[in-house]
């Protein structure tokens, strides 16, 4: 199964590029099946911290690192395995018999 993760927007702070929010979306494929999910992340940003990054110097792995700290990312992966799973195996089925 691939997984790939992906931040499709930010919301920033105009006066020193704090990042605020970040929207995220992960899409997972195994074969002919694939599951998918979104979501956003809330944060903080404290522009006179040592560590502070603004807007125009992240990159999204940057970004996606801060997503990972307020989203359990093994439970997200897991529920689209799941998903999956059911596509493969589905416990129901639907149509008609003639």
């Amino acid at each position: 199964m691939t997984i790939i993760w992906n931040i499709s927007q930010m919301d920033r702070n105009a006066a020193n590029g704090g990042v605020t929010v970040a929207h995220w979306n992960v899409g997972a494929v195994d074969r002919d099946h694939a599951a998918s999910a979104y979501g956003s992340a809330g944060f903080t940003p404290d522009a006179s911290a040592p560590d502070f990054k603004p807007y125009d110097q992240l990159t999204q792995a940057d970004v996606l690192e801060w997503a990972w700290g307020s989203v359990d990312k093994a439970e997200v992966e897991a529920s689209l395995a799941a998903q999956i799973e059911a596509k493969k195996n589905p416990v129901t089925l639907n149509g008609l018999p003639w």
